[in-house]
């Protein structure tokens, strides 16, 4: 009986991921940027934001054990292993890893730039704390799908990818987007990506609702989901067709605009917009659609932010980051915004922003958040969802709110039930921040190490690989 039960338990040891390895192997050149590579790993007087929308948790532990938290709880109260390597962080937090729900691998800026980041996002993603990515609209899918089997071979540092395939929309201009003109050509597109390992698809903004319902019939029958970045469909009738997410909050959602007409893109009503009431009837009834159906909505705040001028406060860090073309680039049109401040609606409509999505939650909406590094550039992959994270906090949510949107409801959108939360049994992805973070919005830029499998990346290491890259690899 006794061998017939270390047998069962060896068993079980091996069945449960995480419990031999920590990840996979790693290459030389991944290896160079972990910083704390233990069996077990003990976090010590670390203040703990745990994701499940609870305050923060002064002098707490967190134990890592083979790639998982092993226990978490008051320092009086946690054993810590023998073996365990101990690392007393006094005066810091650890959050989950961020799930960022809108984070392209490519960039692009306003003064036509666009490139594919295969080496600087994906470094700068981790460095911030993102641990997982859904890229959200590619415009190059392979090299997505062959960067996502290099970060989980272990070849190149990275956050866990999740595939969107290219972005499907209707008649427009953009030679990367994937005109969908047929019901029968959706399908096909679909079948395609799915096939070569897309998880997601992005609809965007010239779609119709016949098309969009048949790439969602489609992907559902792939178990592929879909989301999007509309304008001609209304959210509600996307809800109709089956949609399963929707990206950017109010300022993609055209259907209060006044006369609008089906399948058509009208232009913004700015008027009609800053007069939204977000307790009213209109805007409450597109949420009972969604939290009726479980659709989730992204926050992408950080990529409307950059149109207002003089915001962001300018960051010495996306500066450094960039190339020399990019950042005289992204100057240039700080410059241009901030000499025509006086007739820029963008503040008011970022502030309208932020209150229909208070108001989505406060309605039982699930929020999540990405960056969306597009715009004018000025908001890079991780560094963008660290600014989200002071703009939901502007916004009026907690800071155990916002750690929750950036980190749980991200993971569950993605079906990821052993990432997000700082509780036994999950994946350890944490982030470990210099700083008060429910004090101090602005400690979230204050990433120290990033766990991913329980493996720490030193974040300022990954920072300084790719001083300059940004906007050329």
């Amino acid at each position: 009986m006794r061998a017939q039960g270390l047998s069962l338990v060896i068993a079980a040891l091996v069945a449960w991921p995480g419990a031999v390895a920590q990840g996979p192997p790693l290459s030389e050149l991944t290896k160079s940027f972990v910083s704390v590579d233990a069996q077990v790993v003990a976090l010590t007087h670390v203040t703990v934001i745990d994701g499940t929308g609870a305050g923060p948790k002064a002098d707490q532990t967190v134990v890592i054990s083979n790639g998982r938290i092993s226990a978490v709880g008051p320092f009086a109260s946690v054993n810590i292993p023998a073996n365990a390597t101990v690392l007393d962080r006094s005066g810091h937090t650890v959050i989950p890893g961020l799930v960022g729900m809108h984070d392209h691998t490519f960039y692009t800026n306003s003064a036509g730039r666009r490139a594919q980041l295969n080496t600087s996002a994906p470094r700068l993603y981790l460095a911030a704390g993102v641990t997982s990515i859904r890229t959200t609209g590619s415009i190059s899918p392979y090299a997505e799908i062959s960067l996502k089997d290099q970060i989980e071979k272990g070849k190149v540092p990275g956050p866990r990818m999740h595939i969107s395939g290219p972005y499907l929309t209707g008649p427009d201009d953009v030679v990367e987007r994937m005109h969908i003109t047929t019901p029968e050509q959706a399908r096909r597109v679909v079948n395609y990506w799915a096939d070569e390992g897309a998880t997601w698809f992005k609809v965007y903004t010239e779609i119709s609702r016949a098309n969009l319902r048949a790439i969602t019939d489609a992907a559902h029958k792939r178990g592929v989901k879909v989301t999007g970045h509309l304008c001609s469909v209304g959210y509600k009738e996307a809800v109709e067709a089956g949609i399963d997410a929707l990206e950017h909050g109010l300022m993609a959602n055209l259907e209060y605009v006044p006369g609008k007409q089906p399948d058509a893109c009208p232009a913004m009503d700015r008027a009609t917009y800053l007069a939204l009431d977000v307790n009213g009837p209109r805007a409450q009834e597109t949420f009972k659609a969604m939290v009726a159906k479980g659709v989730p909505m992204t926050s992408t705040l950080a990529v409307y932010e950059i149109s207002i001028p003089n915001r962001p406060p300018l960051d010495q860090r996306v500066l450094d980051a960039m190339s020399t073309d990019v950042r005289a680039e992204y100057v240039a049109t700080r410059e241009r915004l901030a000499a025509n401040a006086a007739n820029n609606p963008s503040l008011a409509m970022l502030k309208k922003a932020m209150e229909y999505e208070l108001a989505f939650v406060k309605a039982g909406g699930t929020l999540a958040a990405g960056v969306d590094p597009t715009g004018n550039g000025g908001a890079l992959p991780g560094y963008g969802d660290q600014r989200n994270y002071e703009l939901l906090i502007e916004a009026g949510f907690q800071p155990g709110q916002v750690v929750q949107i950036m980190s749980a409801n991200g993971a569950k959108v993605l079906g990821q039930k052993d990432l997000g939360t700082v509780q036994n049994g999950k994946i350890a992805d944490l982030v470990l921040l210099r700083g008060d973070l429910a004090a101090n919005p602005v400690a979230i830029r204050n990433v120290v190490t990033v766990f991913k499998d329980g493996r720490g990346f030193d974040a300022p290491k990954l920072i300084e690989s790719v001083k300059g890259l940004v906007g050329i690899r």
